[in-house]
């Protein structure tokens, strides 16, 4: 592999970058805004066009106090969402009050073979200073070879005053394309805004 250099003597005269040193463009593909909404499905746009597929959610508030946001995908024109996901789940914390710091493996938040929704962040506060906001990175989904992998970060407020920065990847255990990723609370209704990005 050969390296690329800048070009230019003094990095404040670099007027550009070589072309293979910037990473891949977002390309907003949707916006939906969910206001009291027990769930938000994005049924269309995720397809071969992009190898990986990132959905940012912002200020996601849950309707009730102590709940779990989540996703899960599902195939064609199917909308069971069921499908199996073995994956791993740690988180950082501490405490609004200054006390309580941990860094832990969250063996309640996995799924090992697991048809459920799949945890992004959980224990959400319904106060309006607790939310959470994030990212879940969806990787070759439309392959008909390989299973599906995702990456997710988040982090989120507590009902009870914790920061907490949640870590979740794994695979959906699948060779068929995956076309659709709904994303809900364990229970109940929640508001914000989520957005998906073809990386191209």
């Amino acid at each position: 592999m050969a390296l690329l250099f800048a070009n230019n003597n003094s990095l404040s005269a670099i007027t550009s970058l070589p072309a293979s040193i910037s990473g891949g463009a977002m390309n907003l593909i949707s916006t939906q805004t969910a206001s009291s909404s027990s769930t938000i499905s994005f049924t269309s746009g995720i397809d071969s066009t992009y190898d990986e597929y990132v959905f940012k959610f912002y200020d996601i508030h849950c309707g009730t106090e102590d709940k779990d946001f989540s996703f899960q995908v599902d195939t064609g024109t199917n909308t069971n969402y069921n499908q199996t996901i073995t994956s791993t789940y740690f988180n950082a914390m501490h405490s609004e009050g200054g006390s309580g710091g941990a860094l832990e493996y969250n063996t309640g938040k996995d799924q090992a073979q697991g048809t459920g929704f799949q945890v992004l962040a959980y224990s959400l506060g319904a106060d309006n200073d607790q939310a959470t906001s994030g990212e879940l990175r969806l990787f070759s989904p439309s392959s008909t070879t390989f299973v599906k992998h995702f990456i997710g970060r988040s982090n989120n407020v507590t009902l009870s005053d914790y920061s907490i920065d949640s870590y979740v990847s794994g695979y959906v255990n699948t060779t068929t394309a995956l076309t659709r990723v709904q994303f809900k609370m364990s229970s109940g209704t929640f508001d914000g805004v989520i957005k998906l990005y073809g990386i191209s």
